[in-house]
């Protein structure tokens, strides 16, 4: 994995760890908690500090499955 590129999961509001840091601080330690990898995507995302991530979505979204059967009294098929 070491040809990929990096995208840093972190604060919006500071180059440090800690939302409240605003700006540019200086003299801090980037706690690095884990580091995933999104191989379709092509790169490595570190994630900083306490920073969540939302799930992916799948390769063929749910709502393909999804319609409405307009010969057996219009009933949604596919929800479960």
């Amino acid at each position: 994995f070491n040809h990929l590129p990096i995208c840093m999961a972190k604060t919006q509001y500071s180059f440090s760890a800690d939302a409240k840091a605003k700006g540019a601080p200086s003299g801090f330690d980037l706690p690095i908690r884990d580091i995933r990898a999104s191989i379709g995507a092509g790169f490595l995302y570190p994630l900083v500090g306490t920073m969540s991530t939302m799930p992916g979505l799948p390769t063929r979204p749910c709502y393909y499955e999804i319609d409405v059967d307009t010969e057996n009294g219009d009933r949604i098929v596919g929800l479960s």
